[in-house]
This record gives structure tokens, sequence and C-alpha cells, in this order.
């Protein structure tokens, strides 16, 4: 099963370097990336731990389903 995420999007928003975020959820800076170009589904665990620094939802994370771009929207919103 695909795992789709807005890692990366959350990431840079809250100023977090890759380094930092792995630090502090214990992980290799590179399983980061891995993650964030869904190359490697996190465990429950680690999905847990992510969530819980950005103060989030799983769901606001990750998802089984592709997340809509957040640029359509604002295309959207221009056209109406």
């Amino acid at each position: 099963m695909k795992i789709y995420n807005r890692l990366q999007l959350i990431r840079t928003e809250r100023k977090m370097s890759r380094n930092e975020l792995a630090d502090v959820v214990g992980i290799n800076s590179q399983t980061i990336g891995f993650i964030e170009r869904g190359d490697y589904s996190p465990s429950l665990e680690l999905a847990f731990k992510i969530a819980a620094v950005f103060n989030v939802s799983i769901e606001t994370i990750f998802s089984t389903q592709q997340f809509e771009s957040l640029f359509n929207n604002e295309n959207k919103e221009l056209t109406k």
C-alpha cells in the first residue's frame, strides 16, 4: 500500500531541518528524506513520533490517498 505524506511541507513550514527532525525522533536524517520522497513508509510508531513533534494528527501528515495540491486550491479560488 502506498503511503502519501506532507512531511516536507510541514517540516519546512516549521523551519526544521531533516537532521533536527531525525535527532528528535531517533532516526537517520536520510530516512527522513526517504519518507518525504515516498521511498519509505514509516512504521506506525515512527508516524506517531513524527506527528507528536509537530503536534498534529497522523492524518495531517500521512494518508493512503494522495493529498490535493495546495496550489490547485489557490487557482480555484482565483478563478471564482
